[in-house]
């Protein structure tokens, strides 16, 4: 593997593979997707450790620290210093003291997998803690969530190149796409999102979170920690992840497919063209 391609987008690499096709073996270069060990310490205290792709680095410690709960707002986190080692990388982030005092004080450890929201969890509380309430936000169309949804391949280029990485976009209420990230893992494709966000200074509330995978608890957590109000996945979500955006009083939708979709809660915020009349 040559991790120097050059015409490989920032956490891809280069392997010679051998691809089987018709009947017939041809040896090829491909690109795959890096997933390495990501340690977060927050003041020199170590809090979690993710399978993460190494892109937008500084977005995944902000957006990580702000959905966690970590931090409330983004001037509470001073600084963010990327140390790569042999054995993956860490990312040291400065805090303001009094957030850390509460970390402190709810302090969990936590080891992520690639596609695990809550590995390492140690209480129940944790894992389901109260989802943030939601202001009323906009109403948006369908075909908006359509053409946010159809807007997502055309920009992903990792998973372009790669064909194995999520991705999560903040767009306008119109759909039209504003930031894009990208990464192996649902969870941090969507806590790059929020970091990235952030740092741009764009509201997460303003518009909606497109998601190409599921939408599990955590991603609705997650989610609703922004103020985002419309949260928009390509797949189902699970019943638990219905019941945490209703309480958050959330929009959520899935199964998007051209013009088809589903709502499972919160559909007043949806410009719905009107019903089919009945037979």
């Amino acid at each position: 593997m040559d991790p120097r391609a050059p015409d490989a987008p920032p956490g891809a690499a280069a392997a010679e593979v051998l691809s089987l096709h018709a009947g017939q073996a041809l040896a090829r270069r491909d690109l795959l997707c890096e997933e390495v060990p990501v340690a977060l310490e927050f003041n020199g205290i170590s809090h979690a450790v993710m399978l993460a792709t190494p892109a937008d680095l500084e977005d995944f410690a902000l957006g990580f620290a702000l959905t966690e709960g970590i931090v409330e707002h983004p001037g509470e986190v001073f600084d963010i210093a990327a140390e790569a080692s042999a054995q993956g990388i860490t990312l040291r982030v400065d805090i303001a003291s009094r957030r850390l005092q509460a970390l402190k004080l709810r302090r969990r450890s936590l080891a992520g997998r690639t596609g695990c929201g809550l590995c390492g969890t140690d209480s129940l509380d944790q894992a389901l803690r109260p989802v943030a309430p939601v202001g009323t936000g906009q109403r948006v169309e369908p075909a908006a969530l359509a053409r946010a949804v159809a807007a997502l391949r055309p920009l992903q280029a990792l998973f372009a190149a790669t064909g194995s990485v999520h991705a999560a976009a903040l767009c306008g209420a119109d759909g039209r796409p504003l930031l894009l990230r990208e990464d192996v893992g649902r969870h941090n494709a969507l806590d790059k999102l929020v970091g990235g966000a952030a740092r741009g200074g764009l509201d997460a509330g303003a518009g909606l979170i497109v998601i190409s995978s599921r939408a599990s608890i955590e991603m609705v957590q997650k989610a609703a920690s922004t103020g985002c109000t419309v949260l928009a996945a390509v797949s189902a979500p699970t019943a638990l992840a219905v019941r945490a955006a209703a309480q958050a009083g959330m929009t959520l939708v899935g199964r998007i497919r051209g013009q088809d979709m589903v709502v499972y809660c919160g559909a007043w915020r949806l410009q719905a063209p009107p019903a089919a009349p009945g037979p």
